[in-house]
């Protein structure tokens, strides 16, 4: 009833999906993502424009023009002026500066401590996993504004002090995913393999077993600079966080409030671009998280 075809095996080799390293597939699938793209572009032209555009700008953040107060948006000033004559231009993106330095510092912080302290603490498990969990648990239920009240009665409201402030607690996420992966990969057979072979526990944490849960930890990391970003505009908006002059979105934001109704500019600027920046960072990061879950591939 049935014929068998005539197959040539060179040309079956021909329409064989060439082979891909882990690697170059999640990079493949990052890139077919085309929200994810769109965040990751978005997040370059934040970041060109935060450095570049104070540099290239006529106007500086801090010098008041009080002649031209409340210029609405013109070909002089792009985005107005505020109530001081300040060119809304130019503070925008070195509020920009502030926040993504802030977000970029923060993340990295919860990077270091939270991949030593997960690592350890997955690792070991145990008493050691049960005593280290336990005092995490401790920190993250202490409530965040009251960590950064206290630590404004020592140290003066700046970026220095926000960063220590989400530096306290904000690395505790970030242990508890490198724990979990621990947790799993530690009895893998070439992390086994390693032990068997005479090496130390620091080496096959942080040479065998840190680098095989790199995606969730970069996950992680892109979720967590958004929330560091916002933090930070939240805490300058109710005035703990940096001070005028300094130009920062949360402080740009609380001045544009008071006369949102009369000057919606001063307030349309600043929160446009904090919201189109933690856009950008979460899509980005939900895509990433899409790219490394091997349930997904096709």
């Amino acid at each position: 009833m049935f014929t068998p075809v005539n197959r040539d095996s060179k040309q079956s080799e021909k329409i064989e999906r060439p082979r891909l390293t882990a690697w170059q597939d999640i990079r493949l699938r990052l890139l077919s993502n085309k929200l994810a793209m769109t965040g990751l572009w978005i997040m370059v032209v934040v970041v060109l424009f935060a450095i570049f555009a104070p540099i290239f700008s006529s106007y500086d953040h801090f010098t008041n023009d009080l002649s031209n107060t409340n210029q609405a948006p013109s070909k002089e000033h792009w985005f107005g002026t505020d109530d001081l004559g300040r060119d809304l231009f130019a503070r925008t993106w070195k509020g920009a500066q502030v926040s993504l330095f802030v977000g970029i510092v923060a993340g990295l912080i919860d990077l270091f401590f939270g991949i030593i302290y997960g690592g350890i603490m997955g690792y070991y498990g145990g008493k050691v996993d049960e005593f280290m969990n336990r005092f995490a648990e401790i920190l993250y239920a202490i409530p965040y504004l009251l960590v950064v009240i206290l630590l404004l009665v020592v140290m003066e409201p700046s970026l220095t002090t926000i960063i220590v402030a989400m530096s306290i607690t904000g690395w505790i996420n970030m242990a508890w995913i490198v724990r979990g992966q621990m947790m799993q990969l530690k009895n893998q057979e070439y992390a086994l393999a390693s032990k068997a072979l005479g090496a130390g526990s620091m080496r096959i944490i942080f040479r065998h077993l840190i680098p095989n849960a790199m995606g969730p930890i970069l996950v992680t990391l892109t979720l967590t600079v958004p929330s560091a970003i916002f933090t930070e505009a939240f805490l300058s908006f109710l005035g703990l966080g940096v001070q005028s002059p300094v130009a920062s979105w949360g402080t740009m934001i609380n001045d544009g409030v008071k006369s949102m109704t009369i000057y919606p500019w001063r307030l349309l600027f600043p929160a446009f671009f904090l919201s189109l920046t933690m856009f950008a960072f979460n899509v980005f990061g939900d895509g990433l998280r899409d790219a490394f879950d091997p349930k997904l591939k096709t």
